[in-house]
């Protein structure tokens, strides 16, 4: 299965008072595995961005003013998420925007994000696994050990890698992941803390035996088969 891990930065909170996209982050996963591939994009709305969303996610009207036009980067993000399942964290949100988003750009031939690809609300189905609990990001990174610390603001790449990590340990897999470090749970039990090991990482040395150690390996083989005992690496 695809799956593409999507968050969005936005102007405000609701698309109807013509609030827009403004910053687009997605990583990649097939088979449950990160392929580090990633999408990211930041968007010229067209408008001013609201000063209490610029206090969550830090993206300032001045950055954003040469940046491409939805309607310059639409293309390539649909082929990106194209037939693929979507994660996203209180996915409402999002896809309203998205939609909002296709429905000005394309009129009649896309209306809706559900005609390009799956969505997966990981809030719901937090809520389903941790009934009456917190289960924003943040405090779902706490309860499964997942270092966010390098999260100062909300930005769409950065929560997408983030929701990545959650969306795994959540549904009982994991990704390239490096234990280090003790957290403390929501519970005040010791867990361990996961960090992520970087896609461009140099792929582990192979160290082989020498001739020396198989002929001792293969004399203790023998041995066990003389005095009646079965092996498997003879097999």
């Amino acid at each position: 299965m695809r799956q593409i891990v999507l968050d969005t930065e936005t102007t405000g909170i609701d698309p109807k008072q013509g609030h827009r996209i403004i910053e687009i982050g997605c990583v990649e996963m097939i088979g449950r595995k990160l392929t580090g591939r990633t999408y990211h994009v930041y968007i010229n709305p067209e408008r001013l961005v609201e000063q209490e969303a610029i206090e969550v996610h830090g993206i300032t009207n001045e950055y954003l003013a040469d940046k491409p036009l939805f309607s310059h980067i639409a293309k390539d993000f649909i082929e990106f998420i194209d037939g693929a399942e979507l994660v996203i964290h209180n996915a409402p949100f999002d896809i309203g925007f998205m939609d909002h988003e296709f429905r000005r750009l394309l009129g009649n031939q896309i209306k809706e994000t559900s005609q390009i690809c799956a969505v997966l609300d990981t809030l719901d189905l937090a809520r389903k696994i941790h009934p009456g609990q917190k289960n924003n990001l943040d405090a779902l990174c706490k309860r499964y050990g997942i270092d966010n610390s390098h999260r100062e603001k909300h930005g769409a790449l950065l929560d997408s890698e983030i929701l990545a990590d959650v969306y795994l340990m959540m549904t009982g897999g994991q990704t390239d992941l490096n234990l280090s470090g003790k957290s403390s749970g929501d519970s005040g039990s010791q867990v361990e803390v996961i960090r992520r090991l970087p896609f461009d990482r140099k792929p582990l040395k192979v160290v082989k035996a020498t001739a020396d150690e198989l002929e001792q390996h293969e004399s203790r083989i023998d041995l066990v088969v003389k005095e009646g005992g079965a092996s498997l690496w003879r097999h």
